[in-house]
């Protein structure tokens, strides 16, 4: 269920969210072998209703599986987003779309969370790289894998003159 936030009771009184909205919900539309959402997104925010807008804080925390890109091991990370803050504007070009005096959050949680994902994740700064045993081990995967020759294998048939 994505996370709504009804405009009518704002009206009243601010509103305080806690909770966690699973990974299905966010939809992050994209599989990658780098970074895997395994775990809910944990939100602790509060709600505002300004004159023309909608004001959102809080804090956002969401547990990540990486691949350090040296060594292609496996590393636990949690994006965490303290201090959060969306303006959501409820007139003009860039107003949400409403539906039953509701408007979802769940798209601005997903960007943010997107932009928050570590571009060159590393198990440690310094992380030497690949392992001898790791690279044997890569290589007899690449060799075993459905029969599919590689490149290089094709290179080192030919019989070049110098």
């Amino acid at each position: 269920m994505p996370l709504l936030i009804n405009i009518k009771k704002l009206e009243d009184a601010d509103e305080q969210l806690a909770g966690e909205l699973a990974v299905d919900e966010l939809d992050f539309g994209f599989e990658d072998e780098v970074v895997v959402f395994a775990q809910p997104l944990t939100y602790r925010l509060e709600v505002q209703r300004l004159h023309d807008a909608v004001l959102v804080t809080g804090n956002l925390e969401l547990p990540v599986t990486c691949a350090c890109v040296r060594c292609l091991q496996p590393i636990d990370h949690t994006l965490r987003l303290r201090n959060w803050t969306c303006h959501i504007p409820l007139v003009g070009d860039d107003q949400p779309l409403i539906v039953r005096d509701s408007v979802d959050l769940t798209p601005y949680l997903r960007e943010d969370m997107v932009l928050a994902l570590p571009t060159h994740p590393v198990c440690r700064d310094d992380c030497p790289g690949l392992t001898v045993k790791t690279k044997k081990t890569l290589r007899a995967a690449n060799s075993n894998s459905e029969g599919v020759s590689s490149p290089w294998d094709e290179l080192n048939k030919l019989k070049l003159k110098p």
